[in-house]
């Protein structure tokens, strides 16, 4: 609908034109027709007139109609562009450049009413002025914002809290999210400021919950689950819209927002966090917190495990600690299904993770 209004509105303006433009040319078709013609009038308005804007009038349309759809595509294409550029300037920015320009041209004006009297080229020195000391105004005054506001005793917390959430926003990938345990980690507060979600990841998590596959599913569906859960419980989790169209992987659109936004990215992907560290972005591994957090051993200290399963060396038994790191017992063999001392001989870490390799309290061994 927009569309056919502008095009109508193009198409009178052409027609318009092509009248006003024929009127220009009378002079040259009255030399060239009979003053019969010329003399002749259809309410006070000659026939030579009528004719030449009717004609004028009806090229004017059709030009208008051939050149009306590229002059839509043009306007639209240059309102988006000034809309994209206008929703990225904070308010601050747009009320500062607002009142520069006005600034700007409030000078342009007054310094142009010197060379208004000039031949010929005063008009066009008033036109020249406004143009140029309404951008430089604009221009100064966005640039120079913050001393502007000093000046006036105003800071303006909006940009603040801008920079902050800048430096601390935290985006959140589609792996730890299905994961869930960012959000107990989250809700301990080891995990600061805000958390961004992109739309990029909520669209794959919902295909991964509309899968065919039944772990899939569910696992998708856990996911969209625990965002439910952190969005009701915290005041700083958001939903980002920005998208990239042009690339189709999610971790790729991820790593890109991250560093246009300035955000780190919470993962447990392994890839992931290799990519983004190579492109300059800050990574929060879980994987790296739980490791971190696990509890330290030290050679000779003693364990008290139960055996649950064979090594794949002779003789060996397999304990787990409550945090899931395997326990490598030399000798255990015999004992697994009972609770053994065991004294600790080295600590491996690998990554896939912690192990701890022992031996059983010379005590227990004498007693098997």
């Amino acid at each position: 609908m927009p569309e056919k209004i502008l095009r109508g509105i193009f198409i009178l303006l052409f027609t318009v034109l092509g009248i006003v433009l024929s009127r220009q040319g009378e002079t040259v078709l009255a030399a060239l027709l009979p003053n019969s013609v010329l003399t002749e009038t259809i309410l006070g308005v000659t026939f030579m007139s009528l004719g030449a804007m009717l004609v004028g009038g009806i090229l004017g349309a059709i030009v208008g109609c051939f050149i009306s759809p590229y002059l839509n595509r043009s306007l639209f294409a240059f309102t988006s562009r000034v809309e994209k550029s206008l929703s990225s300037m904070s308010v601050q920015d747009l009320v500062a450049g607002t009142l520069g320009l006005f600034l700007g041209l409030i000078i342009a004006n007054l310094v142009g009413l010197a060379f208004i009297s000039v031949p010929y080229i005063g008009p066009y020195v008033s036109v020249a002025l406004s143009i140029i000391l309404g951008y430089l105004g604009m221009h100064l005054a966005v640039s120079k914002k913050s001393e502007m506001a000093s000046w006036f005793h105003f800071h303006s917390e909006p940009e603040r809290k801008k920079n902050k959430d800048k430096k601390d926003g935290k985006l959140l990938d589609t792996n730890v999210i299905i994961d869930g345990r960012v959000a107990d980690i989250y809700r301990t507060g080891f995990l600061e400021g805000p958390i961004y979600v992109p739309v990029f990841v909520l669209e794959e998590l919902q295909k991964i919950a509309d899968s065919s596959d039944v772990l899939k599913r569910n696992r998708g569906r856990r996911g969209l689950d625990i965002l439910n859960h952190m969005k009701k419980n915290s005041r700083d989790f958001h939903i980002i819209t920005d998208d990239f169209e042009e690339m189709n992987e999610v971790d790729s659109k991820l790593v890109k927002l991250a560093r246009a936004k300035g955000y780190k990215i919470v993962t447990n992907d392994y890839n992931l966090n290799k990519v983004a560290e190579l492109q300059g972005v800050s990574v929060l591994n879980i994987n790296d917190l739980a490791i971190a957090v696990k509890p330290a051993v030290i050679p000779g200290e003693q364990l008290f495990v139960q055996l649950v399963k064979q090594g794949k060396e002779e003789g060996q038994g397999v304990a787990y600690l409550e945090d899931g790191t395997m326990i490598v017992v030399e000798n255990g063999r015999r004992y697994v299904g009972e609770t053994v001392t065991a004294v600790v001989t080295t600590v491996l870490q690998t990554s896939a993770g912690r192990m701890i390799f022992t031996r059983l309290k010379p005590a227990d061994e004498k007693a098997g």
